[in-house]
């Protein structure tokens, strides 16, 4: 067993169990948590309930006994452009707290873990690390693309159509018509968003079967990998095998090298040196500009390519496809372990079927990975673009400053046309602290795109982006507006100049007027209550995770 346990405390629990109909023998079994993140309000989670069945089989069949914990499964989407979307990088140190607790309260012996979802799957990642004991990963898969008039849809299609629609380019009945088709079955987007790249994530640390993440919603080969996660973690279990056996700094740098690879989201920028700090592992904004430079895009989906999805990519041979590229040309550390075995393992068993969607490392589509780390008078720490997601055109971009201390401002702004071509849109106090939260920025970029002026416009914001975000958008600028940044200092008309190949981010004014500035500056403080103001006050800057599990004890 895992667990040690007295005689009396195990009767006590084992009462409350009988309460439930758990026989007597199947007591005396290991008891594995399907630690199970499914609900009825996100398309994400929404399938696993097909497949808890199958797995407490599975786990039966090993000898053990499989009981559902349900846990808190939020979707971005459904807040998207709303106060509520404060609280979903927040919840990602909730549900690590969660899964923390129903493992430790419980006293469980080995636990599945299953999400989909941006913030979920790390969150459950970094509980599990804490608690350390055998665990293994299922993730949703994702779902169909959308389909209207021939076109290519999916979830961030009906933001641009907003847009669009009130511009007057688009007609209400299209405009509902992409609605209505964009998300078509359940399972992740089908983007690179921050959903496949954390199950992405989840896959290259090796937590879940091979395949999982680059495989469809509830198929037979999904169903087959859920079978395979349940009698993994028995195995796990009977072999003792922890996270902390497995993971290690190769582990994390192995992940920041995938993204770069497929142009993973910028929000792995926050999760990933998040949850390697549960481990005593050190990746930093530092460790992705590094490895940026050393791997190239080999691959890329929506919004990095007009309209492949994950449909080609699992196709094309998937993420373990991608793996073998970067192995063949020792791009990635093929010796990292896993529960399902090795990343060498990995590439053995995989194929690349269409060098199109997935090329190889001596034919990159970008010489360099898909995200830069920014430096200059604006966010002198860092900050974070997607560029594989921009017009190489937009690479290099000057413009004057036009400042809003709320995306709903500058959202508002450029439907009524106040934002033109040429303009750097600032949009701060929308950081960790200052929104408290740092929802993401994508409605307005949605506008932006939806409006024809992706590279004719930048943003610059302490704020974060979808996955699913295309254009010139700059974000987690820290320090942010909140703390004083340089962000909170900067005037309308200040000229910016941005220079992605070079990684700088900087403005037209002196430190002499930046000081005097800050000698007047009063910060915006708006208004939070409960979680959203103990986050505030205890969570690290968007450089270092913004989390509230940053510090070591």
């Amino acid at each position: 067993m895992i667990r040690e346990w007295n005689e009396e405390s195990l009767d006590h629990r084992n009462t409350l169990l009988y309460a439930m109909g758990i026989a007597e023998e199947d007591a005396k079994r290991p008891i594995i948590g399907l630690v199970n993140s499914w609900n009825e309000m996100n398309p994400g989670h929404f399938p696993f309930k097909d497949v808890i069945a199958e797995m407490k089989e599975e786990i039966y069949r090993a000898g053990g006994l499989a009981l559902e914990l349900p846990i808190t499964g939020i979707c971005d989407g459904i807040c998207s452009n709303t106060p509520g979307d404060r609280y979903t990088l927040p919840a990602r140190d909730m549900v690590s707290t969660e899964v923390e607790t129903v493992a430790e309260l419980n006293m469980l012996e080995g636990m599945v873990i299953m999400a989909t979802c941006d913030k979920v799957v790390p969150g459950m990642l970094m509980g599990a690390l804490r608690v350390n004991i055998p665990t293994v990963m299922f993730t949703g898969g994702y779902m169909a693309a959308g389909r209207y008039k021939g076109r290519m849809l999916t979830l961030t299609h009906t933001k641009q159509a907003y847009a669009a629609y009130i511009a007057g380019d688009m007609s209400e009945e299209d405009y509902k018509g992409i609605v209505r088709n964009a998300c078509p079955t359940p399972g992740a987007c089908p983007f690179m968003g921050t959903a496949n790249t954390m199950c992405a994530m989840a896959e290259v640390l090796g937590f879940t079967p091979h395949g999982t993440a680059s495989c469809r919603s509830q198929t037979p080969r999904w169903h087959e990998l859920a079978r395979a996660a349940a009698r993994q973690v028995m195995e796990a279990w009977k072999n003792k095998v922890r996270p902390s056996d497995i993971i290690g700094q190769e582990s994390f740098e192995n992940v920041v090298r995938y993204m770069m690879a497929t142009g993973g989201s910028t929000n792995s920028v926050l999760h990933i040196p998040a949850l390697a700090r549960q481990v005593g592992c050190d990746i930093t904004p530092e460790t992705f500009d590094a490895i940026s430079r050393q791997v190239p895009v080999i691959s890329t989906i929506y919004p990095n390519h007009p309209t492949y999805t994950m449909e080609e990519f699992e196709t094309a041979g998937g993420l373990g496809a991608v793996v073998k590229e970067l192995a063949k040309a020792g791009k990635i550390d093929a010796s990292a372990k896993g529960m399902f075995g090795t990343i060498a393992d990995k590439a053995a068993l995989a194929e690349n079927k269409n060098t199109e969607v997935i090329h190889t490392v001596e034919n990159p589509i970008h010489e360099q990975g898909g995200l830069a780390v920014l430096h200059g008078n604006i966010g002198t720490d860092s900050a974070i673009v997607k560029f594989s997601a921009v017009d190489p055109a937009a690479w290099k971009f000057s413009g004057p400053a036009k400042c809003y201390d709320s995306q709903d401002d500058a959202w508002h702004a450029i439907l009524r046309d106040e934002i033109v071509a040429g303009d750097v849109v600032v949009i701060r106090y929308e950081g960790p602290k200052g929104s408290p939260g740092m929802p993401h920025m994508e409605t307005f970029m949605a506008a932006v795109l939806g409006k024809g002026l992706g590279s004719r416009i930048a943003l610059v914001s302490d704020g974060r982006f979808s996955g699913a975000t295309g254009g010139l958008a700059i974000g987690h600028v820290s320090p942010e507006a909140y703390e004083g940044g340089n962000l909170a200092l900067l005037r309308n008309g200040d000229m910016v100049h941005i220079d992605i190949e070079a990684r700088t981010l900087t403005v037209e004014v002196s430190d002499e007027e930046f000081n005097a500035r800050k000698a007047l500056w009063k910060p915006v403080v708006k208004p939070a209550t409960g979680w959203l103001r103990l986050y505030r006050k205890e969570c690290t800057s968007a450089h270092r995770g913004a989390t509230v599990y940053w510090e070591r004890d």
